[in-house]
């Protein structure tokens, strides 16, 4: 991967002459092994579990998730097929997996933004009885971009020695990518492989039933058989109990804290975004290798459409790593239009509003330090 530093900033201290990093300096070149390597869960979740989930006392669906969710993994146990029981890239080398008990081959967690479902999701991954290289964990885009990287057949070959599948943020809004996932499970599944998977119900939607689950369910087609779908009630944890989102800095704070800060990247927006087009979606996870924190001048209304879906990518990778967001400009809840949000689209832009104001309150020390 090619990195590149801006210029540096006058004055003196202990950034003085070497400058921040450049997300738009960066073209990462990822190999298809990188991929498959890293569907495990993100930093963010990698130390989650069950134990470390909180459910909310004021909302038994999520204390009632947690209990199904365990036996669901104790299910997936008892020893593995013959063979080395490893996964060699491109699926060559390991056993099938066992067939595991009749009953739902999967389950579904529905519910809105923050009530712990990538958490929930996580902790099955880490609970389920088998060693990671059968374990399988990635977003609904990075499976997408898994099969575009190998082509179909190959991915099939590569993730059905598996024991578990584990798909986060389940998009049901492009038809085709919907499609195309779902033929894949449905091989995965008579391959014996065990499914779980994440989406969102609507702000707007919460309490009008199964909506999430019945859009989920129709869009599997005849996956749907394999899938016990579980509610989760709540309101955003991210912002449960929490002051109001930092307002946005002036781009000089924003600039002297990307100096003063070792390992932070400094960009202009509209910059920013003109280079993410130019950056395949799967690779913005490499983007941000090594980042301690980004540092964004000039935060403006996005576009269009499809500059905000890339957004809505790097602001995932972003929240997944952990990374801060200190941003002068507008604040992040006026990125996207009213258009936008009433629109096919409205699920990845309240997702992407609720983590980038986490991440933005996460760089609030950056300007005090």
């Amino acid at each position: 991967m090619t990195v590149s530093s801006s210029t540096s900033a006058p004055g003196s201290g202990p950034a003085a002459g070497a400058g921040p990093l450049s997300l738009c300096a960066r073209e990462p070149r990822v190999p298809a092994e990188r991929l498959v390597a890293e569907m495990v869960p993100p930093p963010r979740f990698d130390s989650v579990r069950f134990a470390t989930y909180l459910p909310d006392p004021n909302q038994p669906s999520q204390t009632e998730a947690v209990r199904v969710l365990e036996g669901f993994a104790a299910g997936l146990g008892g020893a593995h097929a013959s063979g080395s029981g490893r996964r060699g890239f491109l699926g060559l080398g390991r056993s099938r997996a066992p067939k595991t008990p009749a009953g739902p081959r999967g389950v579904y967690l529905d519910g809105g933004y923050g009530v712990g479902k990538t958490h929930l999701l996580a902790s099955l991954w880490h609970a389920t009885p088998a060693e990671p290289a059968l374990k399988a964990f990635g977003t609904f885009v990075e499976l997408t971009n898994l099969v575009g990287a190998l082509g179909f057949q190959q991915t099939v070959r590569t993730l059905s020695g598996h024991r578990l599948l584990c798909i986060d943020e389940f998009e049901l809004d492009d038809p085709g990518d919907t499609v195309l996932v779902s033929t894949l499970l449905g091989k995965l599944v008579e391959a014996g492989v065990a499914l779980a998977a994440t989406s969102n119900t609507l702000p707007g939607k919460l309490g009008e039933g199964r909506f999430a689950a019945a859009d989920f369910l129709r869009e599997i087609q005849g996956l749907s058989a394999h899938f016990r779908a579980l509610r989760i009630d709540g309101e955003d944890y991210r912002h449960r109990g929490l002051p109001e989102a930092p307002a946005p800095f002036t781009d000089e704070e924003v600039t002297k804290a990307a100096y003063a800060t070792e390992g932070a990247s400094l960009d202009e927006f509209t910059r920013l975004l003109d280079h993410l087009a130019k950056v395949h979606p799967s690779r913005y996870g490499a983007l941000t290798d090594g980042l301690k924190a980004v540092c964004v001048t000039g935060v403006a209304p996005v576009p269009d459409q499809s500059t905000a879906l890339r957004l809505v990518v790097l602001a995932d990778r972003l929240y997944d790593r952990e990374v801060p967001v200190l941003a002068s400009g507008l604040p992040f809840d006026r990125l996207f239009s009213e258009e936008m949000l009433n629109g096919g689209y409205r699920k990845k832009y309240f997702r992407a509003i609720s983590r980038l104001t986490a991440l933005a309150r996460d760089a609030k020390g950056l300007v005090q330090a």
